[in-house]
């Protein structure tokens, strides 16, 4: 039997997250308040990050919700 192949666990910091969607800081902040974003993780007691994986679907979502009645 073959395990099902697991994304590869990569940890990104917020700046990292903002640079790849384009949001601020606080626009982040209240759409995770809205349950509209991932959560980040907690890495330590003052440090989050958020997980590559939920990310890059995050936008891949977001991009296709904006090209819905486009074509």
């Amino acid at each position: 039997m073959s395990k099902p192949i697991q994304p590869r666990l990569c940890v990104l910091r917020r700046r990292q997250v903002e640079a790849r969607t384009g949001l601020g800081r606080s626009s982040l902040y209240a759409l995770i308040a809205a349950g509209q974003f991932p959560a980040p993780i907690r890495l330590s007691a003052n440090t989050v990050g958020w997980l590559e994986h939920e990310i890059d679907a995050w936008i891949a979502e977001r991009t296709k919700a904006s090209r819905v009645g486009m074509a």
